[in-house]
């Protein structure tokens, strides 16, 4: 775990430094955060400047006020036109206050329906076979490109109608996006546009030869409609790549992320294979633990104050999701990882409100389905080498993860 001198000033600590993250969020920095500064003025080795706010329930106070604190007037990251321009990043909904939200949010919603996301399971429930076939006999492999790569890449390339060819290039484009909103040498617009490109190209042809509503996300999209309102073939682009990114990126991490954990607290592992009836439980417990995207910003539209502290009109506001899912005063023992954990209040996707997750179904059905058969195919795991980690204080992420395990034979 990335720690920091107890004598150090938390004015002192830049928050934007990447090797702070090296080993994965600095939980005992936040919780020093929480107990001394819940809401911090910090500075960076680039001059810029910004609030931190790491309590889960000023976090949830703010993501519940976006009349207040907007996604949409400087955006949500810190880096001024960082992973992409600011009027690019106001065409999705991630970067958009009401009323434009909640009129896109409608659409997207009808299309991205409980019905579109169940139809998933069957084809979900496949590829985690076929994934965990190719490695089972060998007894070892790289976790992360074995599996947390290949699976969420592979169901979000299936429910958007893209190739499977083609998904090597997709996730090189969105992990180049990652990269840049912690790395200004990363160009992120240049992988948006690319993706963009090649979006728009789908997004015709399928207008050009709809499916069926009820089963083609694609379709479903050009057809939804709020107040006799569509989205246009730039805006179910840009919802494409945004729906790529999260639901390819976020899911990723967290099934690395989740499966450390269990390698790590071996009684936790016992028990989910003792039960499988907590799997509900235990991807939650899984999800607050990794809390895969670690902030987001958000800027206040008029001078107000957080927790009694004073913050002004376009203050940059950073929501540290990472310190609220571990924070004391809203979870019970938060630094211990504890599957049969009931309502659990994470910030997992987000502090709640408007912003809340649009793929959380997506990512918790793809979570429910893959660790059981994680721990019914490899129930022995261990790690064999060092964990590599993504150079990232954005999102907690995981390039390598080298295990080991009794070999099994294929299922098929």
């Amino acid at each position: 775990m990335s720690t920091i001198a107890a004598d150090t000033a938390l004015a002192h600590v830049d928050l934007m430094d990447e090797d702070l993250f090296a080993d994965g969020p600095p939980h005992e920095l936040f919780a020093r955060m929480r107990a001394e500064a819940p809401v911090l003025h910090c500075t960076t080795a680039e001059g810029g400047d910004f609030w931190s706010v790491t309590r889960a329930a000023d976090i949830s106070a703010i993501s519940k006020k976006p009349d207040v604190f907007s996604s949409e007037r400087s955006g949500v990251f810190i880096r001024e036109g960082m992973p992409m321009p600011l009027d690019v990043l106001n065409q999705v909904i991630l970067g958009m206050d009401p009323p434009r939200h909640v009129k896109y949010r409608g659409i997207v919603q009808m299309a991205f329906t409980p019905r579109i996301v169940a139809k998933q399971e069957e084809q979900i429930r496949g590829r985690i076979a076929h994934l965990i076939d190719e490695v089972c006999e060998r007894g070892e492999c790289d976790l992360v490109s074995a599996l947390s790569v290949e699976l969420p890449l592979q169901v979000i390339a299936e429910l958007l109608g893209v190739p499977q060819e083609d998904r090597q290039k997709l996730f090189d484009w969105t992990h180049q996006i990652e990269l840049s909103v912690s790395d200004p040498t990363v160009s992120g617009p240049e992988a948006l546009g690319q993706i963009g490109l090649y979006l728009a190209e789908k997004v015709a042809h399928r207008r050009a030869n709809p499916g069926d509503p009820n089963e083609d996300l694609t379709t479903a999209l050009i057809q939804a409609e709020v107040d006799g309102e569509q989205l246009n073939d730039f805006e179910i682009a840009a919802m494409f790549g945004l729906l790529m990114f999260a639901g390819n990126d976020t899911t990723r991490n967290t099934i690395s992320g989740g499966t450390l954990a269990l390698i790590e607290n071996p009684d936790q592992r016992e028990q989910m294979l003792d039960d499988p009836e907590l799997i509900d439980l235990a991807v939650e417990e899984i999800i607050r633990w990794v809390t895969p995207v670690m902030w987001f910003r958000r800027t206040p539209q008029i001078d107000t104050e957080i927790g009694g502290v004073p913050v002004k009109e376009g203050d940059a506001v950073v929501l540290w999701y990472a310190s609220g899912s571990r924070d004391e005063e809203a979870i019970p023992d938060p630094m211990k990882f504890d599957v049969t954990r009931d309502r659990i209040n994470h910030s997992g996707f987000g502090g709640g409100g408007r912003h809340f997750c649009l793929g959380a179904p997506l990512a918790r059905l793809e979570l429910q389905l893959v660790f059981p058969e994680i721990l019914r195919r490899m129930p022995d795991m261990e790690l064999t080498g060092p964990i590599g980690r993504s150079r990232s204080n954005w999102v907690n992420g995981f390039t390598s993860l080298p295990v080991r395990f009794t070999p099994t034979p294929r299922l098929s």
